[in-house]
């Protein structure tokens, strides 16, 4: 039997997708990644679920949302690139945002909350990107020297919600929401 795999994540506004998008049209041609994602993919992944039984997807939904409902819609502004995996034959090649103090810390509130829901999550650091291409198949090695020349796409965008996705291998686009979470809490400035 063939299972899905899950994971909580920020999702883009078309604007931050068509600019990302525009910049990998752009380098595709010159960057022999094996894979690109597609445009719809774009995201930034929270908490990789992996398989998630039936009877944990009720309680996951409302972990998720009462920890959306503690936060307060924010703005991303996309800035930088770069790679994860073997310097020369990257795995990964992402598209990063500029460090804001909220996004981490949503991050960790849906990790405690999975966690508590007996999830096993990665324990690397959050490094917050959008994956842009997969697998480095070039005939020379990849140089990261390269990333300084490359001008990455340039956006800001909100984030008002969380979004469950599941993943589709068959399809393209390959995730799907499952469910939407709102961040309802009141803004910085207007805390008491």
């Amino acid at each position: 039997m063939k299972r899905n795999h899950y994971f909580i994540a920020v999702p883009l506004t078309a604007e931050a997708k068509q600019a990302i998008a525009r910049f990998s049209g752009d380098m595709a041609p010159s960057l022999p990644f094996r894979t690109w994602v597609h445009e719809e993919d774009y995201h930034i992944t929270l908490a990789f679920l992996g398989d998630v039984p039936p009877e944990k997807m009720a309680p996951l939904c409302e972990a998720m949302a009462a920890t959306a409902a503690r936060c307060a819609p924010f703005s991303l502004v996309l800035a930088g690139l770069g790679t994860f995996g073997e310097r020369t034959a990257p795995r990964i090649f992402w598209q990063g945002v500029e460090t804001e103090e909220r996004l981490h810390a949503l991050r960790r509130d849906v990790y405690e909350a999975c966690i508590k829901l007996g999830f096993s999550l990665d324990r690397r650091p959050f490094a917050p990107h959008i994956t842009i291409a997969r697998k480095w198949q070039g005939a020379e090695p990849f140089h990261p020297d390269r990333l300084r020349s490359l001008a990455a796409a340039k956006a800001v965008f909100s984030v008002p919600e969380i979004v469950l996705y599941r993943t589709n291998m068959e399809r393209t686009p390959k995730y799907e929401a499952i469910a939407v979470f709102p961040l309802l809490g009141a803004p910085m400035n207007d805390r008491k």
